[in-house]
């Protein structure tokens, strides 16, 4: 913030009402009566944003979850460790309605203890499609609770969470630069983006600065082309399709076909867990993750996943051959 305001950078609070463009400049017209003018704008405002254009429908997965931060009574969770992916039904036996729902749509628990008596807990559909409504995970929380003998005593904070994941890119060179969650950046097989979007922003504004600041200034279209093609080179829309086709499969897997296939995942080296949650494997390491995950897999997790990815195979080829061909014309 010291940065921004030692360099002039203006902070105006308002509304977006519309945003007109002509050849050169752009015109974002607030809420306020201000009209505010620039040769570029950079939309970082969400999923929701009205302003970036798809050339495809936008059909996400989504990733729903229900979290508090509590006081309880008494957890089980040893304190030194946090709790991840616990796909665990057995809090559902007497629920019959919420155990076959569950056994086609699961959810999981995450919980992270900070003391005996304060813990952090979320139960999270990790992707489906249909989304997996806010009150079905909510119940299902509640449930896991009652069974694990936990009574909250007092939520010091809750948390909604619903991401959309997955779908296609915004349509590339449009005149809305756009930036985060709206820009497609939500790792589609994993949920998590602020990290990579922090580290992309550096990229975005060296792609910026190189056309407005330069002594030849770039703009109008060619700066639009320079922009995207900044944060989105066909590597990393490459990339994204194939993550987008590991949610793909994700979704078609039912709570036991889940299960298998998490046990293989966390059978692989270190090195791609990590990249693969952090979207820093390239094209060829991603190639070397498949089979590494396909040779950790059980006899019938292998053919789940032959016959689940299938269709999103074919779909990912398709895309690729697509992404290629828009890309260097």
């Amino acid at each position: 913030m010291e940065r921004c305001l030692s360099n002039d950078v203006k902070f105006h609070k308002a509304k977006v009402l519309k945003i007109e463009h002509q050849e050169f400049e752009s015109s974002i017209f607030c809420d306020d009566g201000n009209e505010l003018k620039g040769s570029l704008i950079v939309d970082a405002s969400g999923f929701a944003s009205t302003f970036i254009e798809y050339d495809k429908p936008r059909n996400h997965g989504y990733q729903t979850g229900h979290g508090i931060l509590a006081e309880v009574d008494f957890h089980p969770f040893d304190l030194d460790k946090v709790v991840q992916l616990d796909w665990r039904d057995s809090h559902l036996r007497n629920e019959p309605s919420m155990l076959t729902t569950n056994s086609r749509f699961p959810t999981f628990l995450f919980a992270m203890p900070f003391d005996s008596s304060l813990i952090y807990l979320m139960e999270t559909s990790l992707v489906g499609r249909p989304v997996l409504s806010y009150e079905e995970v909510k119940k299902r929380m509640v449930a896991r609770l009652r069974h694990l003998g936990i009574r909250v005593k007092r939520v010091l904070e809750a948390e909604k969470c619903l991401i959309p994941m997955g779908g296609p890119l915004p349509r590339m060179s449009q005149e809305v630069m756009a930036m985060g969650g709206t820009s497609g950046l939500v790792n589609p097989s994993a949920g998590y983006m602020v990290a990579s979007a922090m580290a992309l922003a550096p990229v975005l504004a060296e792609a910026i600065v190189q056309c407005l600041g330069s002594t030849r200034m770039i703009r109008g279209q060619p700066l639009y082309d320079r922009v995207w093609k900044g944060l989105w080179p066909i590597e990393r829309r490459c990339v994204r399709e194939f993550y987008s086709f590991g949610m793909e499969t994700l979704v078609k897997l039912d709570l036991n076909e889940t299960r298998r296939f998490f046990d293989a995942f966390f059978d692989l080296d270190p090195y791609y867990l990590h990249g693969y949650l952090s979207s820093r494997l390239s094209p060829t390491e991603l190639a070397f993750f498949s089979l590494s995950l396909f040779a950790h897999a059980s006899v019938s997790s292998r053919v789940e996943l032959i016959t689940k990815s299938a269709v999103p195979f074919v779909k990912m080829i398709g895309n690729l051959a697509l992404e290629a061909k828009q890309y260097y014309i």
